[in-house]
């Protein structure tokens, strides 16, 4: 059984991929199935490590993105695209899996595009509330379309719909549960206050960052905070909050990381009463998992049209709140942290509806759903 998986480009598109990879080596353990040969397809990997611990083969190939607005690099961008359908169209026709796995993306373009001209069934998956064009395309000739958002589904031709099913989001098996213990030992924080965390993104959010350290002085005052800044803006947060801080009492409840590895982002997630964060679909799932009321900032719909989408989507099941960048000062992000945090009623509610919205055997339901495609493919 031959599997090859498609997407990346971003942490959102590439590790659902490793999470249905997990997923996959469970089932044919369960099932007494020869273990399948997985193939990653696409421009260069997120992590490539995350290939090498699953046994991943990786086959490089170009692929161009597709901007909104003017820009010559359309043009140029193009030609990249050109380029990674041909070489898919041999990559795929030198391995001809029995089904593929796509999550979306620019970078899955080229190899969904082989897969139609060479006939392998597709299977594709899309994270965010407002599906991305290359799902949207797809879906004409996928067998199956997974979608993680209950808005998603509406955004397709109604032709469509026998095959859609919601899953919920892919998640890591070391991210879905949170460290119940030894969190504040591991932080080296107090465990006397609440912990409120602020989940920059892989890249960071530069006024997010800001805004979180004009808010520190009074923040502080009543809770740990744990700072994820992306690792480019580490050592200039790190060197601001040490100014900021420099005669504070309590600059002992601050910690600044560039990003958080799995077994960090469990002990932070296990003490954690509330976290403030970007509108990434994964970054969502990944809270309502660990089933913690959340803040929600979005880049602006001008950069990023998914993550308003997906703020919106999460907030109607009332698991967060949202705050617009334009609207975001540090007074406004204090005052709404304190609501949150002094309505025990509300954050409950929050953290309720948080773990409603999760949906943990995502993973193991996408899987199923390849390997019985897979089989049916197979040669016999």
């Amino acid at each position: 059984m031959k599997i090859v998986l498609a997407g990346g480009g971003s942490g959102g598109h590439f590790y659902p991929l490793i999470a249905v990879a997990e997923a996959l080596e469970d089932i044919t353990k369960e099932k007494k199935l020869i273990d399948p040969e997985l193939f990653y397809i696409g421009p260069e990997p997120f992590d490539s490590v995350s290939l090498l611990e699953h046994e991943i083969e990786y086959r490089p190939s170009t692929a161009g993105k597709l901007r909104r607005y003017p820009s010559i690099l359309n043009v140029f961008d193009a030609f990249k695209t050109a380029a990674g359908i041909i070489r898919s169209i041999f990559q795929l026709f030198s391995i001809y899996p029995d089904v593929i796995f796509s999550t979306g993306g620019f970078a899955a373009f080229p190899t969904l595009y082989a897969a139609r001209l060479l006939a392998i069934p597709v299977i594709i998956y899309d994270a965010d509330a407002k599906p991305g064009r290359v799902s949207l395309w797809s879906a004409r000739f996928a067998r199956w379309v997974a979608l993680a958002h209950p808005d998603a589904a509406k955004q397709f031709p109604e032709k469509y719909l026998a095959k859609i099913a919601r899953t919920g989001h892919p998640i890591r098996k070391e991210l879905e549960a949170p460290a119940k213990e030894g969190g504040h030992e591991f932080l080296k924080l107090e465990s006397v206050v609440p912990t409120v965390f602020i989940m920059g993104g892989s890249m960071g959010a530069t006024t997010l960052n800001e805004v979180v350290l004009d808010a520190l002085p009074t923040l502080l005052e009543r809770y740990n905070v744990v700072h994820q800044t992306g690792s480019a803006n580490l050592e200039e947060v790190g060197s601001l909050a040490s100014v900021i801080l420099k005669d504070s009492r309590y600059a002992s409840r601050y910690r600044s990381f560039g990003l958080l590895n799995a077994l960090a982002l469990r002990m932070t997630a296990g003490i954690s009463s509330l976290v403030v964060s970007r509108a990434g679909s994964g970054t969502i799932f990944e809270i309502a998992a660990w089933g913690i009321p959340s803040i929600l900032i979005p880049i602006p719909t001008e950069i990023s049209h998914d993550q308003t989408e997906n703020a919106f989507s999460y907030a109607r099941m009332g698991a967060s709140a949202v705050l617009e960048q334009k609207n975001l000062t540090p007074h406004l992000l204090v005052a709404e942290i304190e609501r949150i945090m002094n309505d025990q009623g509300l954050h409950a509610s929050m953290s309720a509806a948080a773990k409603s919205f999760a949906r943990p055997d995502a993973a193991q339901k996408i899987a199923a759903i390849i390997v019985e495609t897979a089989l049916e493919h197979a040669p016999r």
